[in-house]
């Protein structure tokens, strides 16, 4: 029998889960000197996105069948942020091409010079077609698909076990 969960206790539990990567994120970027790329900032909105859910979550909790599917849309939201993740490490990897705002794509040779000074100008200053860092051969954007995909089942998971129950 599966037991169940109190609605505040699964949104907090949702809450710490989704902010955990980032607070690792931000941590490599104060304190690692790990700067984001453009496909960085757009999974941590993901997160941001599950955050957004689960503190919903929690004002909903009188009401179990809201907070679960506030949950629920909390998965989505990780899922959504798995995806990115996905694209990104793709893009790492260089089996597809990268948005042209984040690889430095969209130079060419027929250019005028103040087209290419324009054009350099405007790159990004972290390419998202660069692995920054990486351990055992994955990268962060890697980590991140593994992370996200694991937060969404959690996420499922705990909305399918909330009770009855108004308290923690």
């Amino acid at each position: 029998m599966v037991r169940s969960i109190a609605p505040v206790r699964a949104a907090l539990l949702l809450l710490a889960a989704a902010a955990a990567p980032l607070l690792v994120a931000f941590g490599a970027q104060h304190l690692g000197g790990l700067a984001p790329c453009e496909l960085c900032i757009w999974q941590r909105w993901a997160y941001g996105g599950v955050i957004a859910a689960a503190l919903l979550a929690l004002l909903a909790a009188r009401s179990p069948k809201v907070a679960a599917l506030l949950l629920v849309l909390g998965g989505g939201a990780a899922l959504a942020g798995g995806g990115i993740a996905i694209f990104h490490a793709g893009v790492e990897q260089h089996w597809w091409q990268g948005l042209a705002g984040c690889s430095g794509a969209g130079l060419s040779g027929d250019m005028t010079a103040e087209e290419f000074e324009a054009a350099i100008l405007a790159a990004p200053a972290v390419r998202c077609d660069e692995i920054a860092w990486s351990f055992v051969g994955i990268s962060m954007a890697g980590y991140n698909v593994l992370y996200a995909a694991a937060l969404a089942i959690f996420a499922f998971l705990l909305a399918g076990r909330i009770g009855g129950r108004r308290t923690a």
